[in-house]
């Protein structure tokens, strides 16, 4: 769920990507880079961590240029070694390119395989080397032609971004599985981010979404850019999980605000919930927006009865279990003062491996919870995402293993309660199709 920049003619280029990165830092954690054009000559800096700590004034200041791409690294394939940070920059006949892709290719080791076999030597763990290598060792004369045959080597969800010294092509997945928007900036340069979240933090006005299956061309020195239908048309597939959880409240994806969509998930969920309580408690900070349309939609008192230490990252992108138990504790911290000897429905957005609800379970027991109803504003998990979410095998997700009766005895909750597929769709808007692997196993990229 990486997040992806890319900044064309526009002064100081690479301070802009760094606060783009810094508005999407949600989506990846483990490590951020940029790469910069200037002079016909590419310069990247990438590192291990959170945006704030990867770039200072000094580095930044030696990443001069008006053309940038950058990336946020959230890790599903590849290792948390700085050699796996992106951009992946390298030389090769046509001259220096950088590349940076959000999505999963989902025949990776097949390709990587073929190229090793061919004599390639590969420097990372990252499936997004592979394209790198197709790309340099294509014979077609320009790099157009290369990124085009390059892409019909490889399958999976991806945004792309492929800069060389002169150009940026921006490409994604003909199911449109990731987001991906073109923004305008206040000097007339472009930006394309993952989402719009990013234009907001610099000022710049949202032109429209990548379509699926387009390449977009921007080029040095341009006022425009070029359009190119790659693939046939698909029925687009965005996935589900952006509203769900990974984008932020305040982005607009494939037209639809977060925040709004989530709030009407939790209507719906409310709709089938007949659960009488003293009040409706989210999960901070993603299930907030459901709870509040639960809270709306029922009736019941709004709480914020749970309190999150913003300074601790996400748990459910923590790449360890054990991570993942204490961060719960250190960034959740429930208010006895409210829920003591109250009978309370808890909203989160989902349960992925169940660990993290058991441990809010028990710290709102612990703070004097009578009754505890959690409900949950998505269907059951029960197969992995192999387009994007580190969810890799079936034994890590709770659902795939359990019943629900099973999955609200583990957690230790008085009652439980999913959405079905159609309420979430229902929720989400049914005009259209959605990537939804996670709930109902149809892997639609074969």
């Amino acid at each position: 769920m990486c997040a992806v920049v890319g900044i064309i003619n526009s002064k100081d280029a690479a301070r802009t990507a760094y606060y783009a990165l810094f508005a999407m830092q949600h989506r990846g954690q483990e490590a951020s880079g940029i790469s910069v054009s200037f002079n016909h000559h590419i310069k990247t800096y990438k590192n291990l961590g959170l945006v704030n700590e990867v770039f200072n004034n000094e580095n930044l200041s030696t990443l001069k240029g008006n053309m940038a791409i950058g990336h946020n690294r959230y890790g599903t394939a590849g290792s948390k070694e700085s050699k796996d940070a992106q951009p992946i920059a390298a030389n090769y006949l046509l001259g220096e390119i950088s590349i940076a892709h959000n999505g999963n290719l989902t025949n990776n080791k097949e390709v990587r395989d073929k190229l090793i076999a061919e004599g390639a030597i590969f420097h990372t763990n990252m499936d997004s080397e592979n394209i790198i290598h197709l790309i340099a060792r294509s014979k077609k004369e320009h790099l157009q032609e290369r990124i085009v045959e390059a892409l019909g080597e490889i399958k999976g969800a991806y945004c792309l971004l492929v800069m060389s010294r002169s150009k940026m092509f921006v490409v994604r997945d003909k199911y449109g599985i990731r987001p991906l928007s073109i923004g305008r900036l206040k000097d007339g340069g472009y930006i394309v981010a993952s989402e719009t979240c990013a234009f907001d933090l610099v000022g710049a006005e949202f032109i429209r979404d990548v379509n699926p299956g387009e390449m977009i061309i921007f080029e040095e020195g341009s006022n425009s850019f070029e359009s190119i239908e790659l693939f046939n048309a698909q029925a687009p597939r965005i996935c589900a999980f952006e509203y769900i959880y990974f984008a932020r409240p305040d982005s607009t994806v494939e037209g639809k605000n977060v925040y709004e969509v989530r709030k009407n998930i939790g209507k719906v969920l409310a709709k089938k919930s007949k659960i009488k309580a003293d009040m409706v408690v989210p999960v901070p900070d993603s299930g907030v927006p459901a709870a509040l349309g639960y809270a709306f939609e029922s009736g019941l008192p709004f709480e914020m009865a749970i309190v999150r230490n913003h300074y601790v990252g996400r748990t459910f992108i923590e790449p360890t279990q054990e991570m993942r138990n204490l961060k719960v504790k250190l960034k959740l911290n429930p208010m006895g003062e409210i829920l003591k000897g109250k009978s309370i429905v808890v909203v989160d957005d989902s349960i992925v491996r169940g660990t993290t609800s058991k441990k809010i379970v028990e710290l709102l027991r612990h703070a004097g919870a009578k009754e505890i109803h959690f409900r949950v504003a998505a269907p059951e998990i029960k197969f992995p995402d192999v387009y994007g979410i580190d969810t890799p095998t079936k034994d890590e997700l709770i659902s795939h293993k359990m019943s629900v009766e099973e999955v609200r005895e583990y957690i230790g909750a008085d009652s439980l309660e999913f959405l079905s597929l159609d309420e979430l769709v229902s929720g989400i808007g049914s005009e259209r199709k959605y990537s939804l692997v996670s709930f109902d196993g149809d892997y639609f990229v074969k």
